[in-house]
């Protein structure tokens, strides 16, 4: 277990900086899901087993069931991106539409990203970049639709924020003040805890 720990320690420092601050936020926020879903005692994480060990949770004896997640934030940059963005003036190419493309894959490939992510079959993915002149930022949102035995609150999450990463991939040139804010749930339908609606 200690040699499996430093491995993957090893492989998250190698990964830039931003990068690891991203899926690290993904990763805490999957352990702090699994503290506050319903379906489990209040304050005990499903993640970890009496030991204190890792360990992916057993859906088996659950129930298909329609489920729903939407997740969002936005990336803040200078006025002049934004411009240069809207007019598809940068030299990658169209960012907004790339962005969407990378969040609806980063949906597809969440459990390889999540160690213990349950892999899903997703029925519905929905990406959507809005440009906000009055904040110079773009909006991001996901939405991540299955009919299965466990939520897509982390699909929605990983896909928002992939979008964001790919919009500072491509406009890092022009500006890399740009600053990923307020990635968070939204709302999620469906399971044993039914709708929760965050905002």
């Amino acid at each position: 277990m200690k040699k499996a720990a430093r491995h993957h320690g090893c492989f998250v420092r190698a990964l830039p900086r931003r990068t690891r601050l991203a899926f690290g936020a993904l990763g805490l926020y999957s352990l702090a899901m699994a503290a506050h879903d319903p379906d489990e005692a209040f304050g005990k994480l499903s993640h970890v087993d009496a030991a204190g060990r890792a360990k992916m949770v057993d859906v088996t004896e659950k129930d298909d069931t329609k489920r729903q997640a939407t997740a969002g934030g936005r990336i803040v940059m200078r006025r002049e991106t934004l411009a240069l963005i809207q007019q598809n003036g940068l030299p990658k190419g169209d960012v907004l539409a790339v962005a969407q493309i990378a969040g609806v894959m980063a949906a597809k490939r969440t459990h390889e990203l999540i160690p213990m992510c349950h892999p899903l079959l997703l029925t519905g993915i929905d990406v959507t970049l809005t440009p906000n002149e009055a904040r110079t930022c773009i909006e991001i949102e996901a939405t991540v639709r299955t009919t299965g035995k466990t939520g897509v609150e982390m699909e929605a999450l990983t896909a928002a924020t992939i979008a964001a990463l790919t919009v500072y991939d491509m406009c890092k040139a022009v500006d890399r003040g740009m600053r990923i804010e307020s990635m968070r749930l939204k709302r999620k339908a469906g399971g044993k805890s039914g709708d929760i609606v965050l905002e």
